[in-house]
């Protein structure tokens, strides 16, 4: 890991007026236009951040956001970096170790997932509770810098229990259909096989996708109190599979966006 680089970085955006910012979010396949309930107090695109990595994926604009939702400000990832991409584990989380030296202390971390459990039905809402690393590799591999973490972190509490049960009170305020459940990540960009997806039901996984394991291995090592909620956005029964697309997918994650919206405010505003 080349700290350096993560070091250029942060200083170029904290040139840019993005210190002091205690709060971020990443925001996931289909979940980008949530900014357009921010008052953005700065936009730097990735491209012209030193170092930063480019998104490849067209649903991710690619933008560094400082902004302030429900009267609290926040960092937000419009659009993140994934390993089908070609990136290495390293660049993945780049943008998390660059928000660690900005002084971000908490983040809420959103993706698009495939909904193994049953009971979980497309269009609602996963809190995750715990995971499953399906990933090769993963960020900590290679020497430790000690200023970003320690070498052997423990991560039995990766998800934050107090914000977890926040989220849920959240959402029985807001009538916000949520389950708590167990989020598997792949590699990608390939959905899964009826097979593999029985394998992951066997392991206990309830959601599927292909990020978010290494942005919240990346945070907890460095110290940044983590939460993520996935929008389910289809139903991955390994028994009456039916064919989906891209665009099926990015449908339903715009529809349950709202939703998510609302969840937002509710948490920055109560964390703050």
């Amino acid at each position: 890991m080349n700290f350096s680089n993560v070091s250029q970085a942060a200083d170029f955006l904290n040139s840019k007026g993005f210190n002091q910012c205690e709060n971020a979010i990443i925001l996931g396949t289909g979940l980008g236009s949530l900014v357009k309930d921010v008052q953005i107090k700065a936009s730097v695109s990735y491209a012209s951040i030193p170092h930063f990595p480019e998104s490849t994926v067209e649903t991710h604009s690619g933008n560094l956001i400082l902004g302030n939702i429900a009267g609290t400000d926040l960092i937000i990832c419009q659009g993140r970096f994934h390993f089908y991409e070609g990136y290495s584990m390293e660049q993945v989380v780049f943008p998390v170790r660059v928000m660690k030296l900005l002084g971000v202390k908490n983040v809420l971390v959103s993706n698009a997932a495939g909904s193994i459990n049953q009971n979980f039905k497309k269009g609602s809402l996963m809190l995750i509770k715990d995971h499953i690393n399906l990933f090769p590799e993963h960020p900590l591999i290679g020497p430790n810098n000690e200023r970003l973490g320690v070498r052997f972190p423990d991560m039995s509490s990766a998800y934050s229990k107090d914000f977890n049960k926040l989220i849920l009170s959240a959402c029985r305020k807001l009538n916000i259909q949520i389950n708590e459940g167990v989020y598997a990540s792949a590699q990608g960009p390939m959905l899964e096989t009826p097979s593999e997806y029985r394998m992951l039901q066997k392991f206990g996984a309830d959601a599927v996708g292909m990020s978010t394991i290494p942005e919240i291995i990346a945070a907890y090592h460095a110290g940044i109190k983590c939460c993520a909620i996935s929008v389910l956005t289809d139903e991955c029964n390994p028994d009456n599979l039916k064919p989906i697309n891209i665009q099926e997918i990015i449908s339903i994650a715009l529809k349950a966006e709202q939703k998510l919206v609302q969840l937002v405010k509710y948490f920055f505003n109560s964390i703050a």
